[in-house]
């Protein structure tokens, strides 16, 4: 098994269950009020603070805004992206990424990264995230490092604020830079400067790690993960776009939206999915009647 390199030491301990709070943001409470174009324009400003940076890229939209509005603050040459690589990481967010990089013209680094060698995130005790995060921003410093980049940046915005956000924790402790949210910026603005930058995934769904469909107190395994990405991955195939495969193996519970819901009521269509589903290795298969979400008139148990 590859091995987490000796010689990078976790960080201390996560203390409790961490809400990211306004804080020192007090623009929140008006931010609707704000234009795009002044919080992007306030963004960049910020940008341009930094000679170099390194700019943590998931393959999701709001990391992807980040990259883009980075190109634009300090120069394609003067931006890395870099994106941790993991079982817990599904391969369709690694391809993502790689196609935002081209997209805005800057080097990527795939950086290995053990958060499953680390206890305390394998535990699954509420505060998983925070362990991730530790292990992600360790792994980017020491990027830094090699590179001669002192500054790094994720895609934090206004819409984490209030939730229990403990890898939040993890970026203040380690001064890791949040751009986009000291902006202003909310999910429908990303949405919309990625639609107007033409970004890849400027219409693509939130895409958390695959650990986060494993029942919290569950310990996280590479073989769970790789069951959910094989099952995500095959449903994906089937058209569905916006969906969970929640793993309480031997049970799979599927999490659909409205439009995979209406689908999933066609038994032909249903037993697809059912097929798809114990193919990854799960030998019950649950369609969840409330949906991604919650969407639906009942809400079955679970994450």
């Amino acid at each position: 098994m590859t091995r987490r390199p000796s010689g990078i030491p976790y960080g201390g301990r996560n203390r409790g269950p961490w809400t990211a709070k306004q804080g020192t943001r007090p623009w929140v409470r008006s931010v609707d009020q704000m234009s795009l174009e002044t919080k992007t324009t306030t963004a960049i400003a910020t940008l341009k603070k930094s000679r170099k940076l390194i700019v943590a890229l998931s393959g999701g939209v709001d990391s992807a805004v980040l990259l883009h509005l980075a190109v634009r603050a300090l120069g394609a040459e003067n931006v890395v992206a870099a994106t941790g690589q993991s079982a817990a990481v599904p391969g369709s967010d690694l391809e993502d990424a790689e196609a935002v990089a081209r997209c805005v013209g800057v080097r990527l680094e795939r950086v290995a990264t053990y958060e499953l060698e680390q206890p305390d995130y394998v535990a699954n005790r509420g505060d998983r995230c925070f362990h991730c995060r530790e292990e992600l921003f360790q792994r980017l410093a020491h990027l830094g490092r090699r590179l001669g980049i002192l500054e790094i940046a994720y895609g934090a915005i206004v819409d984490d604020l209030g939730d229990n956000r403990p890898g939040m924790r993890s970026a203040e402790q380690r001064s890791v830079r949040s751009p986009l949210l000291d902006a202003g910026l909310t999910k429908a603005d990303i949405r919309e400067v990625a639609r107007a930058a033409g970004l890849p995934v400027r219409d693509k769904p939130a895409s958390p790690c695959l650990a986060s469909r494993l029942p919290v107190g569950t310990v996280v395994t590479s073989e769970r993960l790789a069951r959910i990405e094989v099952a995500e991955t095959g449903l994906r195939a089937l058209g569905l776009t916006e969906f969970r495969v929640r793993d309480h193996f031997p049970l799979a519970r599927v999490e659909l939206d409205a439009e995979g819901l209406s689908r999933s009521g066609r038994d032909a269509f249903r037993s697809r999915i059912e097929s798809v589903v114990r193919g990854a290795g799960f030998a019950n298969v649950e369609i969840d009647p409330a949906g991604y979400g919650g969407i639906g008139p009942i809400r079955s148990g679970g994450q």
